[in-house]
């Protein structure tokens, strides 16, 4: 039991260590690294993971806002709206996650990452 907590902890380090580098490496996506690690690695059922990874995400991006506001990288005209928005939308986003079907959110995360991936390549 105690190796199985040892592994499994481990893993939990691994997945954070990962998801704060993206994050602090290209200011966010670490959710989408995350959700993946929550699933595969340590086998988090499908909306678990997706309520889970706020929760790790969270964190992270505090200390990776911190550092860009230390640094000057942001726009002070920008955060107060978007801010209203992302929290407007975070609501409506976890009110969903318990209303659709596991499946249905599994399809708008990949088409969501799909849609990611192709714009970054145009």
């Amino acid at each position: 039991m105690e190796m199985l907590f040892k592994k499994k902890s481990l893993k939990g380090i691994f997945t954070g260590l990962l998801t704060g580098g993206i994050n602090g490496l290209f200011g966010g996506g670490g959710g989408m690294v995350v959700v993946p690690l929550l699933k595969n690695m340590l086998g988090y059922e499908e909306k678990h993971a997706h309520a889970t990874a706020i929760l790790v995400i969270a964190p992270v991006c505090a200390a990776s806002a911190i550092t860009y506001i230390i640094n000057g990288y942001f726009a002070a005209d920008v955060v107060i709206p978007a801010a209203i928005g992302s929290v407007a939308g975070g609501l409506l986003g976890a009110f969903l996650l318990n209303k659709l079907p596991e499946f249905i959110v599994n399809a708008v995360f990949i088409a969501v990452m799909l849609v990611a991936g192709v714009r970054m390549l145009i």
